[in-house]
């Protein structure tokens, strides 16, 4: 079996795993988006798995159920100004910049800023900003935004949010204790408070409040 064919067998499993669950936009965006190109060599072949995917860096990336299910949850609209926490190979960076008007994207590793990077100039995506920086706390000095997703959790609400979300902004991020599962959480901003929703459990890596100066 070819490599492309097997792409095309494991996006079209995706697809009927997540039968009534994406918006059209959605599923036009990742049709659009060839995932095996966003990882690694040796992991290509699991582009479409619902499980995580090793990355550069040490890290990981999330599965293709998992991204889609947070990508709908935030709804994103086409006027919408997006900030993600949390670039990792730019998968997602660059499907929600195919649903919106702009996508800040920030990771605390400089390798994946500039993969990722590479990654959005050879699929010609203009309207994404990557940032190397410490993304615990957001990125206010570009906000507010319209809609802001974190691939960390938090042990707590992340107050120091609300600020940076537009009047009736969305947030999604993992909330609960670093060695456990976390709820996936669903944070709709109104007036200076979360109206929380909370809807999967997940279990992922707490924020970190530095950035690497090595990697």
């Amino acid at each position: 079996m070819s490599k492309q064919t097997a792409g095309r067998e494991g996006l079209a499993a995706f697809f009927l795993r997540q039968r009534g669950r994406l918006s059209k936009q959605l599923a036009a965006a990742i049709e659009l988006t060839p995932r095996d190109q966003f990882l690694p060599a040796q992991w290509q072949s699991h582009a479409w798995t619902d499980r995580m995917v090793p990355i550069e860096c040490g890290e990981a990336v999330e599965g293709i159920d998992l991204q889609a299910a947070v990508i709908t949850a935030l709804n994103i609209e086409p006027a919408h100004r997006v900030l993600e926490i949390g670039t990792g190979t730019g998968y997602t960076a660059a499907l929600m910049a195919r649903l919106s008007a702009r996508v800040t994207t920030v990771d605390r590793y400089k390798t994946l800023c500039e993969n990722a990077r590479q990654r959005f100039e050879a699929l010609q995506l203009s309207s994404i900003t990557v940032r190397h920086a410490d993304g615990s706390n957001g990125l206010a000095s570009q906000g507010p935004y319209d809609r802001i997703v974190v691939w960390a959790a938090f042990e707590s609400l992340p107050r120091t949010f609300v600020d940076q979300l537009a009047t009736n902004g969305v947030m999604v991020a993992p909330i609960g204790p670093p060695e456990d599962e976390q709820d996936l959480t669903r944070l709709g901003k109104v007036g200076s408070r979360f109206e929380r929703e909370d809807f999967a459990r997940v279990r992922l890596q707490p924020i970190a409040r530095s950035v690497s100066s090595v990697i």
